[in-house]
């Protein structure tokens, strides 16, 4: 009896993984693409290796609009940890700007719903990091968006990081290419 369950149990788990692997994989081919304006920040890890620490110029927007806490929790820092949408117009090359906090209203053509979270008084999107090879760093210091898959949820998935001429960034090739 106890084969069975742990056989069952194997079986779960294995087809949870590999649902979770085949959602996220088309989320990476069917989302649609965004670019974020990256605020970012380039420390360097003993642990961890090289790395960029992301953020981006939407959440501060978001901050801003996010309502503020009472004044004796401000220790905490002044907005609350939640989870929410924000609503980003696309613009030219599909590069989201701040639209609103989500109310519910319907989407008009170019506006896209994203998922953020807040902790620790901070606005976050998908990741707040970037890892690459050692020795790579001076090929990302040029990075100026981060290239997003968004899904109908609103869920983001990070595909790459690109300049101010939306030029991929790319560790494998010297020069950047213009293709998505």
């Amino acid at each position: 009896m106890r084969k069975i369950i742990a056989v069952v149990s194997l079986i779960i788990v294995l087809c949870l993984v590999n649902w979770s692997i085949y959602s996220k994989e088309k989320h990476l081919t069917d989302g649609k693409i965004i670019y974020l304006e990256l605020a970012p920040v380039d420390p360097r890890s003993i642990m961890q290796g090289d790395y960029m620490a992301l953020r981006f110029a939407v959440a501060d927007e978001v901050y801003k609009a996010l309502p503020k806490m009472h004044e004796a929790r401000r220790w905490r820092r002044d907005v609350a940890a939640e989870d929410g949408s924000v609503v980003v117009t696309l613009g030219q090359q599909n590069i989201a700007a701040f639209s609103r906090l989500d109310g519910g209203q319907k989407l008009s053509e170019n506006e896209v719903l994203l998922s953020y979270r807040v902790r620790n008084g901070t606005v976050k999107f998908a990741t707040n990091a970037f890892f690459f090879q050692e020795g790579h760093a001076q090929i990302y210091e040029a990075a100026r968006y981060g290239q997003f898959r968004v899904n109908g949820k609103g869920d983001l998935l990070m595909t790459a990081l690109y300049d101010k001429d939306l030029n991929k960034l790319d560790q494998n090739t010297k020069s950047t290419s213009n293709e998505p």
